[in-house]
């Protein structure tokens, strides 16, 4: 039952992740359903293999080495996995994180703000932390791989 819940769950956000793709990027809904399907398997079968097997590492870690694999030259489906993701902006699933994300906190705005304004300092310095490392980063590999 529980994992019917999480096909649901990855069919709704594929959904909203191709709605998000045509209306920001002009991908038509045809043209992102071979990367879709291939991003949501990846996920749900990381979901599945995390609760098989006994090493416990975090879903993520599961679903970027399925990823990995998928695309690495030995694999067979290797032209197909990077072609069709590559019609997938990335920027596209954000969209729904960000949704995610401020649904699930905003009831529970009344209590981070019973946390005091030092909790808001330490959030404020954690996202600003954050974004400027990731920006670092960034920076520091387009500038090493000759992008930028």
């Amino acid at each position: 039952m529980r994992y019917i819940e999480w096909a649901v769950m990855f069919l709704v956000a594929g959904l909203g992740i191709a709605l998000a793709n045509f209306v920001g990027f002009q991908v038509s809904f045809v043209d992102s359903l071979p990367g879709l399907a291939i991003l949501l398997l990846i996920s749900l079968a990381a979901v599945v293999i995390s609760k098989i097997v006994p090493l416990k590492l975090p879903v993520i870690a599961y679903c970027s080495l399925l990823g990995l694999f998928l695309a690495c030259p030995l694999s067979p489906i290797r032209d197909f996995v990077i072609e069709s993701a590559g019609k997938i902006n990335f920027t596209a699933p954000l969209t729904m994180v960000g949704a995610y994300a401020g649904i699930s906190i905003s009831d529970q705005l009344k209590e981070f703000a019973k946390q005091g304004w030092k909790m808001l300092i330490i959030a404020a310095l954690v996202m600003i932390g954050t974004f400027t490392f990731s920006a670092i980063i960034a920076q520091a590999g387009l500038s090493l791989t000759g992008v930028i």
